[in-house]
């Protein structure tokens, strides 16, 4: 007997101690809990009774040198449905599938889903949405967006690029400069029962959202719709495939216009132009095949392709041997019409030759053999360090994705017919916009500038401005030499191969070219000139280049023409007064 109460008395201690044990750890854990982990389960509760809804920010807008809008915004609507809060499942459905255009078994499909909010579709229309917002559906919610619009759709299109469904940029500056355009998006907390229903007159929290920044960029909307209609003129006139023009401020590298004809439309990105899709009218395409051809209908060619720059490469040969001190313009030159150059015969354009020039003759002829003979004079060493100079080693630098670099023979493989060809522009690639830079770093006193299309960022909070700047490089050539190359530019115009860029008035420098692509003897050409204005002070440099021209391909004959039209519209509208630039 005794031994059953202490049996018992022993159990009812341990039974008695594994319930103060077990109540000491819950009352420890408790406390933990409620003084240290307060908050952050706080937090979880708020979050369950919370629904978070994005308030979408304004982008930036992209405006021209004069303030005029290039890329702005509309405003859209996101339409969702939150499937706890529906008390009416069939006549939100009708009336979202009628009202938006959507089928119904879409709409189904998200109105059923048992999700804490399901999107029906985005950048609808603002009376579209506020017509669906008087309806007062239950569970049906209205969000304000943007959506990206280019007032003058096709205008530069490959330079200002567009955006994606997420309002983040896909191509061009839209992409270059996202994190400046891009603002910071809001939000609208709304308090919710445990079954997800919102509380009627319950207070929202918001966090307003912040704007995007402007752009403003040297782009002139004038001149680019301008050389955009010279461009489309020539390609109908010579049935080429595309025709690329550049404006640039040679002074400060500021771009006026960039032209990449034929472009397509900012408000349609994905939509095939006229001219690319008739070539595939009658194939089957698949969606990688459909990806490429429109990748390289969005490619901006002015700076992301390469190509043989011919003759005009002959104004950088020139300004190296004039900075050697191993040319001047008395001296004379013979062209039989050819150039023999170790085993190999490089002719000239001219069959029958030249015959005895002094160099300015030889440069307005623009004869391979004279300059075949100042490459040689300049010599491989040198040649390259002004190459190196001249930045035809490295990319532009320009604000916009995609640049590519030139394509150049390792100096130490160059021999005697290397070096001759590289002369007079042939045997190597660069991209139109090296060309244009490395031209002006000559005519513009020597400074090699970085070509560019930003200039200052806006804000729209406080309207702060911030410059953008850009590297530029000193003593690339001397004022000498610029001064002579101005000179020697200029007689190319006015008594040789550019005369076809004459304009009575100005003074015009420049320089034809003629290039053929690869492989040799195939029939296909660019033709191009590069010319600037006035020659004596050059405030505007342009480029153009004539992609597979049929009949007459010279660039002389084609491009020439162009720069005079251009100019005859571009240099009054930015200031520069004919009578003061009379041609003598």
């Amino acid at each position: 007997m005794n031994r059953n109460k202490t049996y018992n008395k022993k159990n009812i201690f341990i039974i008695t101690c594994v319930i103060l044990v077990v109540a000491f750890i819950l009352i420890t854990r408790l406390s933990y809990l409620m003084i240290f982990k307060s908050e952050e389960y706080g937090a979880r509760a708020q979050a369950l009774h919370e629904r978070e809804r994005a308030i979408k920010a304004e982008r930036g807008k992209i405006i021209d040198r004069n303030g005029i809008e290039i890329a702005i915004n509309k405003p859209v609507c996101t339409i969702s449905v939150i499937h706890s809060q529906i008390k009416e499942p069939e006549k939100v459905i009708k009336i979202l599938s009628d009202e938006l255009g959507l089928s119904e078994d879409r709409v189904r499909k998200r109105v059923e889903k048992n999700s804490s909010i399901e999107r029906i579709k985005s950048n609808v229309k603002k009376e579209d949405a506020d017509r669906i917002r008087e309806m007062d559906l239950k569970g049906v919610m209205i969000d304000e967006d943007y959506k990206r619009f280019y007032p003058y759709e096709s205008l530069a299109s490959k330079v200002i690029g567009f955006t994606g469904s997420d309002n983040q940029g896909i191509i061009g500056l839209e992409v270059k400069y996202d994190n400046i355009l891009q603002g910071i998006d809001g939000t609208i907390l709304t308090l919710t029962t445990a079954y997800g229903v919102e509380i009627e007159n319950a207070a929202e929290g918001r966090i307003e959202p912040q704007s995007g920044n402007d752009l403003r960029i040297s782009l002139d909307v004038n001149i680019q719709q301008y050389t955009e209609q010279i461009a489309l003129k020539v390609m109908e006139a010579k049935s080429v495939n595309n025709v690329k023009i550049i404006v640039m401020n040679p002074q400060n590298g500021e771009i006026y216009a960039m032209v990449n004809a034929p472009e397509f439309n900012l408000n349609d990105p994905y939509k095939m132009i006229d001219e690319i899709e008739s070539e595939y009218i009658d194939i089957d395409l698949t969606e990688q095949m459909e990806s490429d051809i429109l990748n390289n209908m969005w490619r901006n060619a002015c700076i992301s392709d390469t190509y043989e720059p011919g003759s005009a490469f002959k104004i950088i040969t020139t300004a190296s041997a004039f900075e050697e001190n191993v040319v001047t313009v008395d001296d004379t030159f013979f062209c039989p019409g050819y150039k023999r150059v170790e085993d190999r015969i490089i002719r000239c354009h001219k069959a029958g030759g030249h015959g005895s020039q002094t160099f300015v003759e030889g440069i307005k002829n623009s004869c391979n053999p004279v300059f075949i003979e100042i490459g040689a004079r300049v010599g491989v060493d040198k040649t390259y360090e002004y190459y190196e100079k001249f930045g035809l080693f490295n990319k532009t630098g320009i604000d916009l994705p995609g640049e590519a670099n030139s394509i150049m023979h390792k100096k130490e493989i160059i021999k005697a017919v290397e070096l001759a060809t590289m002369s007079f522009g042939q045997s190597f690639q660069i991209t139109p916009l090296q060309l244009m830079r490395s031209t002006s770093a000559i005519i513009n006193g020597g400074y090699l500038v970085t070509p560019h299309l930003g200039v200052e960022v806006i804000s729209k909070e406080n309207n702060n401005v911030r410059k953008l700047n850009y590297d530029i490089k000193k003593d690339v050539v001397s004022k000498r030499t610029s001064d002579i190359m101005k000179d020697l530019l200029e007689q190319v115009v006015s008594d040789g191969t550019g005369r076809r860029a004459f304009l009575p008035g100005f003074q015009i420098g420049g320089k034809t070219a003629t290039s053929e692509k690869l492989p040799r003897r195939s029939g296909k050409y660019i033709a191009s000139f590069i010319g600037f204005a006035p020659a004596n002070d050059p405030q505007v440099i342009a480029l153009v280049l004539i992609d597979e021209p049929k009949g007459m391909y010279y660039g002389g004959v084609i491009a020439a023409p162009l720069i005079a039209e251009l100019f005859d519209n571009v240099l009054p509208y930015l200031g520069v007064d004919a009578k003061e630039e009379t041609q003598n």
